[in-house]
């Protein structure tokens, strides 16, 4: 059977009448008609029984009557689906992001995807810089939200989202300025707690290379590869954190987050999408064009 003539049976069903289920459809009454004799040959039952009041349901017409609707209805839902995917505005995204995305630019990209392709089915998938630039590479996420500059083999396209200043993340007992603030030369006594330099090399070393510039030798007591591992970290007393800004959004028990008052020279901590080149547009382009906060 063809799918326009299950169209024909559910039209006829629903009208009670061949002549109007012929008129709704907007098809010669004689065309429907044969096409409803060729489906019941094709079942081999009478599917309605005709008379001058109209067509009405037999036995075994009821009883197949809403798995043909259903099947109508997953038809036009698979055309739909199809044509959405041609456009570019529906499918599968796979979103590998860095905790930072987290608290303002993957909300704001979420609200807007679902107001400009609300078919995408979208994926997220958290890892660490090191862990996104690996799955870039072998094409295990379409985008990935991450920390810039960094290495990843391949044709990418890049767009910076964010540019971040560095705070302090110390104990709630650490001792701090009148106004808040803290040093680098107290940063560099406590000992610091950084993400692994694997992780993010350039942040790692300008770090401490923003250190040697001002005169203080340092160390790094601990190294932590999420930036909640960063936070427990620092409550446990092992050393100073120096996280981006939107981590004062968090309340984290034994934390509290100081401006560093001579930290000019420290790096800025930097957000930005990276995703492969292809030939024709992909949904990972749609998603970077969004506004993402650049």
């Amino acid at each position: 059977m063809e799918t326009r003539h299950l169209r024909y049976f559910l039209a006829v069903a629903d009208h009670g009448s061949v002549s109007r289920a012929a008129a709704w459809l907007g098809v010669a009454q004689p065309a429907l008609s044969q096409a409803l004799v060729r489906m019941e040959k094709s079942l081999g039952v009478r599917l309605f029984e005709r008379s001058r009041r109209g067509a009405t349901l037999t036995p075994a017409a009821r009883a197949i009557l809403e798995d043909v609707r259903a099947s109508v209805a997953r038809i036009d839902a698979a055309e739909a689906q199809a044509r959405d995917i041609a456009r570019g505005i529906a499918g599968q995204l796979t979103v590998g992001l860095v905790s930072t995305a987290l608290f303002d630019t993957l909300p704001r990209a979420l609200r807007q995807l679902r107001e400009r392709a609300p078919g995408v089915k979208v994926i997220l998938r958290e890892m660490s810089n090191a862990e996104l630039a690996d799955a870039l590479q072998a094409g295990v996420i379409d985008i990935g939200l991450m920390h810039t500059p960094v290495a990843v083999g391949g044709r990418m396209r890049e767009r910076q989202l964010l540019r971040d200043r560095l705070v302090a993340a110390v104990p709630d007992d650490f001792p701090v300025g009148g106004d808040g603030t803290v040093t680098l030369a107290q940063i560099a006594e406590a000992g610091l707690v950084l993400y692994p330099r694997a992780q993010l090399p350039i942040l790692y070393e300008g770090i401490l290379d923003a250190m040697r510039k001002a005169g203080h030798e340092t160390h790094v007591a601990q190294e932590a590869n999420r930036t909640l591992t960063v936070l427990a970290c620092v409550a446990g007393g092992c050393g100073v954190g120096l996280l981006p800004t939107w981590i004062r959004a968090l309340n984290f028990r034994g934390v509290r987050f100081c401006d560093v008052a001579d930290g000019h020279d420290l790096p800025s901590f930097d957000l930005s999408a990276i995703w492969p080149v292809r030939s024709v547009p992909t949904l990972a382009d749609l998603f970077a064009g969004l506004d993402l906060g650049a």
